[in-house]
């Protein structure tokens, strides 16, 4: 088995607890061992678990096999390593598991959007375990609760990061079993909250250096560090900064080997954006950009127009593939009726466009160095004049928080979806940051 760092007293009380309560919750900030724990005590249930499925289920099939699955060495493959396999059950994915009272299988389901309910219908679980259990659609998640009634040891298990106070799974889940808990006497109810400081695998000095990362008054700080609910309110990117900004009297050393790309938010009556950006040795520069507002130049362009204004800024360098808004489907055929027409259709992709988790990146890269160096991992020259007054202009939308939805207000982001939609594509995330 793999080494555990100890637990700290906090973890310790809440994983005991795991045995004896039906419902288990760990909720906190970043890195605070939630998934660890609930991971340890879930396989432990179902070594001994009476009913042969068992459900592990996430935002999506590929998130519940990284967080509990795999976790980084620490998931259920390690667990029950040697004795498991992967599998299908039912046409379904699935890990087939060799514990001390049979066989059993874990079924792995997404449950992100409205509508996945119907992956876990039909199936009586012994047990379930949903990673981010919050990021997942309401009707998901009340799904799980009705497949587990019939178990004959009902156990489910919850991780999640802090939203705002009044988001639903608040109002829906936790609060009514939090009332039940002081209602009745052995409700069942087991709830804790961890923060980076519970966690011992991380030392006092590594502690500090994640937290030197933050602007403090950010809402990823009260929510990563402090794990404490909260609104998404003012500007989004709080933590951009003039250490995020490079001149063209600094700009990196092109002689050296590195991957060009080409990002688009289209827009006809709003504006059309294209950002040209670099990447080289794992840091990113946004080098150029190219912008269009009809509304300030009192004339629409159509596809064509386009397709030729970012071929013209693309010029003759040479780049690896381009990322567009995934909605713009008649500007990419004219885009490929250019002299894009003889290069791979695959040069044009679909960007990945989830929001929230494509600003969060954003912020990580924005605010975070390279270890070993002072340089942020994104960096944008300054005569990115659009994207940078973006920077400055792109706020959360205050009235669909109060609803506890978070979204930005749809003002001032063209180049900031593009942007978003390079990161959230091609870098997809910072290696050692979930």
């Amino acid at each position: 088995m793999t080494e555990y760092a100890p637990f700290c007293e906090k973890q310790v009380s809440y994983f005991k607890r795991c045995y004896d309560n039906w419902l288990n919750v760990a909720e906190g900030g970043k890195r605070a061992g939630k998934n660890v724990l609930n991971i340890l005590a879930w396989c432990d249930i179902i070594e001994a678990h009476k009913d042969k499925l068992h459900l592990a289920a996430g935002v999506s099939v590929a998130s519940a096999r990284l967080n509990i699955i795999d976790s980084n060495g620490f998931g259920v493959l390690e667990y029950f390593k040697g004795r498991c396999r992967s599998g299908k059950y039912q046409e379904r994915d699935a890990l087939y598991v060799q514990t001390q009272t049979g066989e059993k299988v874990i079924l792995v389901s997404g449950g992100g959007k409205t509508g996945d309910e119907r992956y876990v219908k039909g199936n009586t679980y012994g047990s379930v375990y949903v990673t981010e259990v919050n990021e997942c659609a309401q009707t998901f998640v009340k799904e799980i609760f009705d497949r587990t009634l019939s178990s004959q040891d009902r156990k489910i298990f919850f991780d999640l990061n802090p939203k705002a106070p009044n988001h639903w799974f608040y109002d829906q889940i936790l609060d009514r079993h939090q009332e039940n808990q002081y209602k009745y006497d052995n409700y069942g109810f087991n709830y804790e909250h961890f923060t980076l400081h519970d966690n011992f695998s991380f030392s006092n000095e590594k502690i500090k250096e994640i937290i030197r990362t933050y602007q403090k008054s950010s809402v990823w700080y009260i929510r990563d560090i402090l794990g404490k609910r909260t609104n998404a309110e003012g500007i989004i990117y709080d933590m951009y900064c003039p250490d995020n900004e490079y001149g063209d009297d600094d700009v990196p050393n092109y002689d050296l080997w590195y991957k060009r790309y080409y990002a688009i938010d289209y827009g006809t009556t709003n504006p059309f954006a294209c950002l040209e950006i670099i990447e080289q040795d794992g840091f990113y520069y946004v080098v150029d950009e190219y912008y269009y507002d009809s509304k300030k130049h009192n004339r629409q362009k159509d596809d064509s127009e386009y397709a030729d204004d970012v071929m013209k800024f693309i010029d003759n360098k040479r780049y690896s593939c381009i990322v567009i808004d995934p909605s713009a489907a008649s500007f990419k055929v004219a885009l490929r009726k250019t002299s894009l027409k003889a290069r791979e259709t695959d040069d044009v992709i679909n960007a990945k466009h989830e929001v929230i988790q494509g600003i969060r990146l954003v912020s990580s890269l924005l605010r975070m160095s390279k270890p070993g160096t002072n340089n942020r991992y994104l960096r944008v020259n300054k005569k990115c004049t659009n994207l940078i007054a973006e920077m400055y202009s792109y706020v959360w939308n205050e009235e669909a928080s109060k609803r506890g939805v978070e979204e930005p207000v749809k003002m001032f982001d063209h180049a900031q979806d593009a942007l978003r939609y390079f990161c959230k594509t091609i870098v997809k995330y910072i290696p050692g940051v979930k």
